[in-house]
């Protein structure tokens, strides 16, 4: 993929993600995806997004910044949402929680390969102060 056409595809994967389209993520990721620090493959990143969803029904990203180069997305984004469902065993607190958030995305194939970065779960730690 040339580098504009990265941005564009991170750009509907982004969509996906605000939409909480959980299917339409799915397709932007490679069954075997890996994330540093966290379970890997698919069901795992799915299952991750799923908990956020349902904890901050309300979830959005909101893009800082992304850099393409080759086969890297570098992103810079603002995570937010309202916590009114059941998160990581907290009950809901009815707090907005807002959030810098950055990742690193290795792509192949039109799919996430590799993940790295900070994640929205660090939530927790946030929600716990």
């Amino acid at each position: 993929m040339e580098p504009w056409e990265m941005r564009e595809w991170y750009a509907d994967f982004l969509d996906a993600c605000n939409r909480h389209d959980l299917d339409d993520v799915r397709s932007h990721l490679d069954p075997a995806v890996r994330r540093a620090h966290l379970p890997g493959g698919v069901d795992a990143w799915i299952d991750d997004l799923d908990e956020l969803f349902h904890g901050f029904p309300d979830w959005q990203w909101r893009r800082i910044q992304v850099i393409v180069e080759d086969d890297r997305i570098a992103a810079h984004l603002r995570g937010s949402g309202t916590h009114l469902g059941p998160f990581r065993g907290i009950a809901p607190t009815r707090r907005h929680a807002n959030v810098a958030e950055f990742a690193m995305y290795r792509v192949a194939r039109g799919r996430i390969v590799e993940f790295s970065g900070t994640e929205p779960i660090e939530l927790l730690a946030l929600l716990q102060q």
